[in-house]
């Protein structure tokens, strides 16, 4: 029993020892943060595209918050309703009116779900193409509770010319406000950007490619190089998935932070949160059983065993467990500080990451049962095809 605590507190150490020091700094969030280069003083065109399903309480704040945009470039919002039945396009439209820019916003009722398609990319699609009526030289691809800085647009056309960049995205700042996300939003995040360093996605010499879909900055020329939204029609993951399309073509892209542009979307409960996660977990996979036994093994030994092995009462186990731990910490406490929480919780990441184990193998469980992950009465993810829709 010795020699296995041993080897598992080693193996954990030498785990936390090259995720902190050798695994591209992906915990040091602040070197990550909007804007990178100098705002841009281009007269850019932008058109920006919003799939909206169901988002009145959130999409006027979005729409003004787009609208009020400071930089030269000019900007027209291009909406897609999707099939929504809460009024989602009337608050949009007025959302334009009180910022006296109706003529700067287009909202399209969206057509019906196309087989082989995720509804959001289908959507995204639709506004992309109504889009080429302004000839853009960015295409921006935001959600619709996203709620965008005074300079968003502009920083993120600075860091694109700064590149050259061809996809230039952020993750927002999430909604952290109740006990449940204050345990797992700054967790996603940090597991985010562990599997996404945003220094290897910078770097063109390697193949590491991801993007953060709730704000993203592309090149018309490069999307099209890439194949189109069409190319990845199927994806749920849609947002890497283009990422990797677009590094594929020879692109280059660009992963950041922003606190300042946020989401407005809650995820107050502990029942949400699994909801969210467990919706895209398995696919992350590749729905392997063997991938998701690796996974529990490996989150197991490298979070949980930590913080298990301080009470072995076995001198060495108990010393190299503490010093995992105390690494663990140190990589994740940046994230925390972000989010403007007590260091504290920077303890609570073997917690969260039991959590996100339970979530993912529910994940497998709704794909192997046929049940999918659910979304806008949308079943994604579903064995033996893609979506199904109560509408």
């Amino acid at each position: 029993m010795y020699l296995f605590e041993f080897i598992v507190a080693a193996i954990s150490a030498t785990a936390w020892t090259y995720l902190l020091f050798a695994h591209g700094s992906f915990w040091r969030v602040r070197q990550k943060l909007i804007p990178g280069a100098p705002a841009s003083q281009t007269s850019a065109v932008v058109a920006a595209v919003i799939p909206a399903r169901n988002e009145a309480d959130v999409i006027g704040r979005s729409i003004a918050s787009l609208l009020r945009q400071s930089g030269p470039h000019s900007l027209h919002v291009f909406l897609v309703d999707d099939g929504s039945s809460d009024g989602t396009a009337e608050a949009a439209r007025q959302a334009a009116l009180s910022c006296n820019r109706d003529g700067s916003l287009t909202v399209m009722p969206g057509r019906p779900l196309a087989k082989g398609w995720s509804g959001k990319v289908w959507a995204m699609s639709q506004g992309i193409e109504a889009a080429r009526v302004i000839n853009p030289d960015f295409l921006l691809l935001t959600d619709a509770d996203i709620e965008h800085a005074p300079d968003n647009i502009s920083s993120l056309i600075g860091v694109a010319e700064s590149g050259p960049y061809d996809l230039t995205s952020i993750m927002v700042k999430l909604h952290c406000r109740s006990f449940a996300e204050k345990l797992l939003i700054p967790a996603f995040v940090y597991f985010f950007f562990k599997i996404y360093p945003p220094s290897w996605i910078a770097n063109p010499g390697r193949q590491t490619a991801g993007a953060a879909g709730g704000c993203m900055l592309i090149r018309p020329a490069a999307l099209a190089r890439a194949g189109g939204v069409r190319s990845i029609c199927g994806e749920i993951i849609d947002d890497c998935a283009l990422a990797r399309k677009i590094k594929d073509s020879n692109g280059r892209v660009w992963l950041g932070m922003s606190d300042a542009t946020v989401s407005l979307r809650p995820y107050g409960s502990f029942t949400e949160m699994n909801r969210m996660i467990s919706r895209t977990a398995f696919n992350q996979l590749r729905h392997s059983a063997l991938s998701l036994l690796g996974t529990a093994v490996g989150l197991g030994v490298v979070y949980v065993a930590p913080p298990a092995l301080l009470g072995s009462g076995r001198f060495w186990p108990t010393a190299v467990g503490l010093l995992a731990y105390v690494l663990m910490v140190a990589s994740y406490l940046p994230i925390v500080g972000l989010y403007d929480l007590n260091p504290a919780w920077g303890f609570t990441l073997p917690f969260s990451a039991l959590f996100y184990m339970a979530a993912t193998i529910r994940s497998a469980l709704n794909y192997w049962t046929g049940r999918g992950g659910q979304w806008k009465d949308r079943a994604q993810d579903v064995r033996g095809g893609f979506t199904s829709s109560s509408r």
